[in-house]
């Protein structure tokens, strides 16, 4: 997949993938070329830089992260932490990058009026990332895999490696500390060696409280940290095989060449959800015109397919709609000097799912009903609510799609009693979710 240099990042991204910093002492630093670096590798650190180093500010003072809430007006760096589950969404799987952009832009978006806390486990801001799926988008997958399945024990073409063997694209996995507790995963970024072609500097990026952070640390002190909680550091050396079925390019989402683009954020009109994302049939759609360079609004205008469906005299700030009819709408300004705005655009969608009415028995075939309008269902992911090892993904085939059905093979429920099911989602604007739990029989 073709991808573009994020217009955010500092310029030293046209070096990194060279591993060149400035050089220290007068330290000649080893190309990639000689760390034998290979092209999804180098792509590994672009996709991950283009969440990491990106730049924005709150305009309000109410968007939750863990503990209080960011400042309004300071400029933070890498998108928000939060484990926003199936209720909100994640950067760059559900979403756009842009689409986070666009509602940081807004006081009166998701950002600022919903929180998390309390709701959704390890969760505060409604658009966010966590360590796993910033990994699981650097690392070219559909979906993310959560982090104590990244492994040689879970997944093909991965093996543990020494630190001195440390490459741009490997993954530190940090255990549980105790049993069923949380685990961590990390990514490599960039390996300096010097002129010996020994490690001297190692950067490693991840997502965790509050922002996506960075840290370059001497040879020395990146062997500390990985022997610190038994770490591990995994390389993967297969990535096709390491990803299974579960790759980026066979979807829509991530989309690394809209997501590492310079997007023009509407300056009169968003939504609260941002814009470019999709809304379910029904859900409220807020408009909030905020006219930020004071040229006078006289009505709001909404399309369907480029057709009229409602022009609305402009009154107050926010607008407030529901559609029941699926389809992708654009929403503009008519300005007082009779100019037009930039629209946004966003979709209205039906994503639903059926189990069966009889009970699931374990280790036999059974099949989901679905229901999708302006939307194709693309993965059941499953996740064993006693166990955090067992989780599944069944990706949807076209034919499935074209019969409303898809099969759930045996294996599934093997280990299972209780499981949560996902069905995700995916058009042109974003993913959306579903949620039910199921009952497995002996």
């Amino acid at each position: 997949m073709k991808s573009v240099n994020h217009t955010w990042l500092p310029t030293l991204l046209s070096g990194i993938f060279c591993l060149v910093t400035p050089v220290m002492g007068g330290t000649k630093i080893k190309s990639a070329k000689d760390a034998r670096v290979l092209p999804w590798q180098t792509k590994s650190v672009e996709y991950a830089r283009i969440m990491s180093r990106v730049k924005w500010a709150p305009t309000a003072a109410t968007m939750p992260k863990r503990g209080g809430h960011f400042i309004a007006g300071k400029e933070y760096t890498g998108v928000p932490y939060s484990s926003v589950k199936h209720v909100g969404r994640y950067i760059g799987f559900d979403i756009f990058l842009k689409t986070f952009l666009a509602a940081v832009e807004n006081p009166q978006s998701v950002l600022y009026t919903e929180n998390l806390y309390g709701k959704v486990p390890n969760a505060e801001c409604y658009y966010g990332k966590v360590c796993s799926s910033y990994t699981s988008y650097a690392l070219q997958c559909g979906i993310w895999y959560v982090s104590k399945v990244h492994g040689p024990k879970f997944r093909d073409g991965v093996t543990i490696v020494n630190p001195q063997a440390a490459q741009p694209g490997d993954v530190i996995f940090t255990p549980p500390a105790k049993k069923n507790g949380g685990s961590h995963v990390e990514i490599v970024t960039a390996v300096i060696r010097n002129e010996d072609g020994k490690v001297t500097h190692v950067r490693v990026e991840e997502s965790r409280p509050q922002t996506t952070s960075n840290t370059l640390r001497s040879a020395k002190a990146f062997g500390a940290h990985l022997g610190a909680r038994n770490r591990e550091l995994y390389r993967i050396t297969d990535l096709d095989a390491w990803r299974g079925g579960n790759k980026a390019e066979s979807f829509r989402f991530p989309d690394y060449v809209d997501d590492s683009a310079s997007p023009k954020i509407n300056r009169v009109l968003l939504l609260d959800r941002g814009d470019w994302v999709p809304y379910r049939k029904n859900q409220p759609v807020k408009f909030n015109i905020m006219d930020r360079d004071s040229q006078g609004v006289r009505a709001l205008v909404i399309s369907r397919g480029g057709k009229l469906v409602e022009k609305i005299k402009v009154s107050g700030k926010v607008v407030e709609r529901s559609f029941a009819r699926c389809g992708d709408y654009t929403a503009h300004c008519v300005m007082k000097d009779g100019s037009l705005s930039q629209a946004c655009e966003f979709a209205v969608c039906e994503l639903d799912f059926s189990p069966p009415e009889t009970e699931i028995s374990r280790g036999q075939p059974w099949e989901i009903k679905l229901t999708s309008d302006n939307m194709d269902a693309i993965i059941v992911y499953f996740k064993n609510l006693s166990s955090g090892y067992d989780e599944h993904n069944v990706f949807i085939t076209e034919e499935d799609r074209k019969n409303r059905t898809v099969i759930i093979p045996p294996n599934v429920t093997q280990k299972a009693k209780k499981m949560q099911i996902w069905l995700v989602g995916e058009n042109r604007y974003g993913r959306l979710k579903q949620r039910r739990d199921i009952t497995i029989a002996d």
